[in-house]
């Protein structure tokens, strides 16, 4: 651990308070994500787990060692609107089939999106399909311990008793009765329910959908319900390392340390999770520390495709959709980062060019200087106060003033602190010209013209300097002149005019 460790602070959803960081173990700091049901291109609000939380990875990588940290995002890859987008693109294919291909091309695109991003491969990535036998060993376990009870071909958990018996409460993260969590709830009104607060663990497959061998000794082939999978995956990859899960009784095994996802998430989700899986394990917590983000809204609204504000990753770094152009991923990243991970953020285009200009402003500080791990503890400190991004934005910015006027530790400071973040993983040269080539521009091109120019202006023809600057400016190419500040020469950078 660095010397510079002044501890992690977290939020806690849980217990509504920022507390310290205290991992279970910490050679072995364990986190799982809720990660994307693969059917379609996953949203730009999509995106903003995956940045807030791949940054949570980093630090928790940086503090306690790469090979200490156990990262675990999910894949959903079965599920109704899986079925729904198979029939619909592959008509004429059996429906197991045109579902795998579905599952496959989605869930290729957004790890090819999310890399984009400047986002970690996580430590593992189970697919929800993978760890059938686990999600019925669990709810044979509770079906045993009598929360969870078989209904017309389906399996079903019962709220209202587990909160009958010692333990946790159910409503407990929401912070929210039965009572209030139905009045709020879109429920499934079923005759076969015994209440309309229990939700599904398994169900019975209609004809040519997926189906797998049914628990409780239900006859059909059925398939999990949406939360089961991630109490099962959970620990089937957190918890088994330890001799947890299914195959220890001793209840301290049975817990991991984080658990993230969007705020859209606690409840029912993450409230049915912790259900679920407190029930069979026997335990008081499910995780010790629950994070979650703020919603996102595009240009002031809602995002939704009846706004016509609807947008993808893959549309923002490939297409001219948002804001007439393609966007750097980096600049997505940055713009996320700029609005802490529990505040709501207003995606805009403005927001993207001020994350844009900024990211200009920082390579053209660091140049070419190589990383190092020596990085700010003022940005490192404002990481670490409950990932306080803007914070550690800030302290960046005072470090690219010191580097502008050409000190060598703040341009390596600054490059190893943003690597923290993710960002700057290029120099100054490869920065602008991978925009460049976005925008269909010969970088190449254009350092002999700036040569030229330069040439023009010692020998005070202005009339041919200005011309070659024009020239450049009508191709989007704009130039900044200033001095080098170990020489006093002038010096010309550029940059693509949006």
């Amino acid at each position: 651990m660095p010397e510079s460790f002044k501890g992690l602070r977290l939020y806690n959803t849980l217990t509504r308070t920022k507390e310290d960081f205290v991992p279970i173990d910490p050679n072995n700091v364990r986190m799982y994500v809720c990660g994307p049901t693969v059917y379609d291109f996953a949203h730009i609000g999509n995106a903003r787990p995956v940045i807030v939380f791949d940054v949570l990875f980093r630090l928790l990588r940086h503090l306690y060692g790469a090979e200490h940290v156990a990262y675990v995002r999910n894949i959903t890859d079965v599920d109704d609107k899986i079925n729904a987008r198979a029939s619909r693109d592959y008509p004429g294919q059996p429906l197991n089939e045109a579902i795998r291909k579905v599952t496959e091309e989605t869930n290729a695109q957004f790890q090819k999106d999310v890399k984009a991003l400047g986002c970690l491969e996580p430590t593992s990535q189970p697919r929800a399909t993978e760890y059938i036998d686990e999600m019925r060993a669990m709810i044979e376990r509770l079906v045993m311990s009598g929360v969870a009870y078989v209904a017309d071909g389906h399996v079903l958990f019962s709220p209202s008793e587990m909160n009958k018996r010692k333990g946790p409460r159910y409503g407990a993260l929401a912070r929210r009765s039965l009572d209030e969590m139905l009045a709020g709830a879109r429920v499934d009104v079923a005759s076969y329910k015994r209440d309309e607060m229990d939700f599904v663990l398994w169900k019975p497959s209609k004809p040519g959908e997926p189906g797998w061998p049914s628990p409780a000794g239900i006859a059909v082939l059925g398939r999990p319900g949406w939360h089961i999978e991630c109490s099962a995956m959970s620990m089937a990859k957190l918890l088994e390392p330890f001799g947890g899960g299914l195959n220890c009784d001793d209840p301290h095994k049975n817990i991991f340390d984080i658990h993230a996802g969007g705020i859209d998430l606690v409840f029912p989700h993450h409230e049915n999770e912790i259900a679920q899986s407190c029930c069979a394990f026997g335990t008081e917590r499910m995780a010790n520390y629950w994070m979650h983000n703020g919603f996102l809204q595009v240009e002031g609204k809602k995002m939704a495709k009846s706004e016509g504000n609807f947008v993808t990753i893959n549309e923002l770094l490939n297409t001219e959709k948002f804001g007439g152009r393609k966007w750097p991923g980096e600049v997505l990243r940055l713009a996320m980062l700029m609005t802490h991970y529990r505040e709501p953020i207003d995606f805009s285009v403005r927001k993207l060019e001020d994350a844009e200009a900024v990211l200009d402003g920082w390579y053209r500080a660091i140049g070419e200087v190589p990383l190092t791990d020596i990085s700010c503890a003022d940005v490192l400190d404002g990481a670490l106060d409950d990932l306080g991004t803007p914070a550690a934005v800030t302290a960046m910015h005072e470090l690219r003033a010191e580097a502008a006027k050409g000190s060598a530790g703040a341009k390596a400071g600054l490059k190893a602190s943003a690597a923290l973040l993710g960002l700057l993983p290029m120099t100054e040269t490869e920065w602008f010209a991978a925009k460049a080539a976005t925008a269909a521009i010969d970088s190449a091109a254009i350092q002999p013209r700036i040569e030229a120019r330069l040439a023009f202006i010692r020998e005070k023809n202005w009339a041919e300097a200005d011309r070659i600057r024009e020239e450049l400016l009508a191709e989007g190419v704009q130039l900044k002149d200033g001095k080098d500040p170990a020489t006093g020469e002038r010096i010309t950078t550029w940059e693509v005019r949006r």
